[in-house]
């Protein structure tokens, strides 16, 4: 994706206000967000509009990126946290207009995969109410793909509590998933 030192000098060169940086930076960082995106949000609007959102968060705060953990570690984070802002938004404005959610993924005309993010997003709620600490571990790790010691690094949590975090929220999605609300 990017070769050897080149996403580090186009943060930089970002961070440092060259507008034609932030600008390459952001296109070559597009398709990774939209991905990470695409994890959470069966529809690619909805993922298109989560990575727009995103990429936003990312030059205006660019600024802030501290160097703590790896910086596609933070693109992570905040790909992750503007995915389910999305479905937050996308559930809020269904229930305010009194309209359904979607069905249960009907097999003959919706992917498996649709259907299960549907469900994940459900999953996820549940854990952020019941269990708060264990969604971001989780998040970073299975759906954001990071290692546990990026995930400790990003986290800033020692790496034993991490794996323990992710453990718990597994155990919380399996029977969540497996079993329903």
């Amino acid at each position: 994706m990017f070769e050897e030192g080149e996403l580090e000098r186009l943060v930089e060169a970002a961070r440092a206000g060259d507008p034609g940086s932030m600008e390459h930076l952001l296109a070559r960082l597009r398709p990774v967000v939209l991905r990470r995106c695409s994890r959470f949000l069966p529809h690619h609007a909805d993922a298109e509009e989560a990575a727009q959102d995103a990429l936003l968060s990312i030059s205006t705060h660019l600024g802030g990126y501290g160097g703590r953990g790896s910086f596609l570690g933070w693109v992570t984070v905040i790909a992750s946290n503007a995915a389910r802002s999305t479905y937050r938004s996308m559930r809020r404005r269904a229930e305010d207009s009194h309209a359904d959610l979607p069905e249960p993924a009907d097999p003959r005309t919706t992917s498996v995969i649709a259907g299960t993010r549907l469900d994940l997003m459900e999953a996820l709620a549940a854990m952020e109410q019941q269990h708060p600490a264990l969604v971001e571990a989780f998040v970073l790790r299975d759906l954001g793909d990071l290692t546990y010691v990026q995930v400790a690094a990003e986290l800033g949590v020692p790496l034993g509590t991490v794996k323990d975090r992710i453990h718990q929220a597994r155990r919380f999605m399996r029977e969540r998933l497996v079993t329903g609300p």
